[in-house]
């Protein structure tokens, strides 16, 4: 096959992180459309995972035997797991807008996590970051019902558990940047399976995740579907990040974001408060600003997207 004319190599590649924004940010409507026919979100993450994972080990048999020596990519599954069951989970039961934002608070945890993980001391830029994304947290979080700005619902502490484990997702793929990245994705999807997998079986255990419902043509239509969207997402990513500058790729991956909200408020999934409007701005600022920085970049050939 011919490559693309060099001229058009750059547009190429915005349109594939394009693709790869628009999929993520409306990757709500799958799971709340799987959701509303009884198979939970972290079924279906679990079932899109193991069909990646399947994939992977057909095309890579021994893949496996780089975990024997790549110790920080038990790690990078680990991280993935939070990151799947944070997101996955919270943009189904609660504001798609809101969990969207929490889990964007990445830039502020990769501050405070990479200085003791990567030796990274923050300097007065950093923390003029971390102190903007943490004040948009606040200010998202508060409620006139709350005399402090805490999470108020289990769909609050999943969006921090997302944005948390996100960031780490990112160090340790700054950690693995001589694994092959055949490795590390095998990492994220196995990690986000397991991860999922876990959540399910313990959710089972408190009456708050459903069994895996009867097997209905409308769900594994839908689980089939949304796999390819993840695998197609993840390809454009992959070609768009390897030709673009990292901080080009950041700042375009923050159209999810807008995809996100754009799309669960005109749909009902989400609302536009005072509060997330003006502490969405704020944890955006920061995005962008991390994106910006001249400081060097968290992962900066890795996607910036929550793995699935």
């Amino acid at each position: 096959m011919r490559s693309p004319p060099a001229s058009l190599v750059p547009l190429l590649a915005v349109t594939g992180l394009v693709i790869n924004a628009l999929n993520y940010g409306l990757i709500w409507w799958p799971l709340r459309y799987l959701q509303g026919w009884g198979l939970h979100p972290m079924w279906a993450t679990v079932m899109v995972d193991a069909l990646a994972c399947a994939g992977i080990f057909v095309l890579f048999p021994r893949i496996w035997r780089v975990f024997l020596t790549h110790r920080w990519l038990w790690l990078l599954a680990v991280a993935a797991g939070g990151t799947n069951v944070g997101f996955s989970w919270g943009v189904v039961v609660s504001d798609v807008v809101r969990v969207t934002l929490l889990t964007y608070l990445m830039p502020a945890w990769v501050v405070l996590l990479a200085w003791p993980i990567l030796g990274e001391k923050p300097n007065a830029g950093a923390i003029a970051r971390l102190a903007l994304a943490l004040g948009g947290m606040v200010v998202v979080l508060k409620t006139p019902e709350s005399p402090w700005p805490v999470p108020e619902s289990f769909a609050d502490v999943l969006g921090l558990l997302g944005g948390l484990s996100f960031a780490m997702v990112n160090i340790m793929l700054r950690k693995l940047r001589d694994a092959p990245p055949v490795a590390n994705a095998l990492a994220m999807f196995g990690g986000g399976g397991l991860g999922c997998l876990v959540a399910a079986l313990v959710g089972m255990q408190f009456g708050i995740v459903q069994a895996v419902p009867p097997v209905a043509t409308e769900w594994v239509i839908g689980v089939l579907l949304l796999t390819v969207a993840i695998i197609i997402a993840n390809s454009t990513l992959q070609y768009g990040a390897s030709r673009l500058p990292a901080n080009t790729t950041s700042i375009i991956m923050l159209l999810e974001v807008v995809f996100a909200s754009v799309s669960s408020v005109y749909w009902g999934a989400g609302l536009l408060t005072a509060n997330t409007l003006i502490g969405g701005a704020l944890i955006f600022a920061a995005c962008v600003w991390s994106a910006l920085s001249s400081a060097p970049p968290i992962a900066s050939d890795a996607p910036l997207a929550p793995p699935q």
